[in-house]
């Protein structure tokens, strides 16, 4: 039997500017804002909700690592438009538009592998880029929403979210996030770098694009030390 090849990915995404959006739009998402926040703080934190929808943001990064090799890239949009291409500790950073992006990792990426491993990938990671990529009129190379539970997933294709896995599929609800994982196990935060997923969209339209890379590949690096954790502890499918 080949060995089953791993991939860690994360994703990284920035909501747009709430001016950019046509005047019905920008109508419906002000009044939306508005109904859930009393003061002009909640307002402004409301509309850092948009970079989590596939409707209202764009995926500024897509981290992957092979989890055997450790080898990986870093898929980035810049936003000035500038082509970089650099190499830092096995990890190659390559910037492009998104679309640019969804075509390489659909086509270069997803195919050579048969076990994904995210934290928090099925409610975020997966949906945002199987919907981002239809929008482009791009057809994912696999379907990442696979049966939830291991057992009911292919032996050869599995989807493992490390948050459904170690809260044992909600049966222990936990709302902290991988930070608080990462501390119980020992492993170093990504947060550690001073940047968390609230800071993306500010970062992205400030232009500082290679800061939103390196953060995603600690996201990466941390997830594939948290999943060995797990395969080694916790792990009976």
């Amino acid at each position: 039997m080949q060995p089953i090849k791993k991939l860690v990915f994360d994703i990284e995404t920035a909501g747009e500017k709430l001016e950019s959006f046509d005047a019905l739009s920008h109508k419906l998402l002000e009044e939306r804002f508005r109904r859930y926040a009393e003061t002009e703080e909640e307002y402004e934190k409301a509309k850092n909700q948009l970079a989590f929808s596939p409707l209202t943001s764009t995926i500024v990064a897509i981290g992957m690592l092979d989890a055997d090799s450790e080898k990986g890239a870093v898929y980035f949009v810049a936003k000035d438009g500038s082509r970089i291409a650099e190499e830092e500790h096995g990890v190659k950073f390559e910037s492009g538009s998104e679309e640019e992006m969804l075509k390489k990792f659909w086509q270069q990426v997803v195919p050579h592998y048969d076990e994904f491993i995210t934290f928090g990938g099925r409610i975020f990671d997966a949906p945002v880029l199987m919907v981002r990529s239809a929008i482009y009129g791009i057809r994912p190379a696999k379907n990442l929403m696979p049966n939830r539970y291991l057992e009911n997933q292919p032996y050869n294709f599995k989807h493992i979210d490390l948050q459904d896995q170690l809260t044992f599929y909600s049966a222990k609800i936990e709302r902290l996030g991988l930070h608080f994982w990462c501390r119980a196990f020992g492993i170093p935060s990504p947060k550690e770098g001073g940047i968390a997923g609230e800071d993306v969209t500010k970062l992205f339209h400030e232009g500082n694009s290679m800061a939103i890379a390196r953060y995603c590949m600690r996201d990466v690096r941390a997830t594939l030390e948290l999943y060995r954790k797990w395969d080694k502890y916790l792990r009976f499918a």
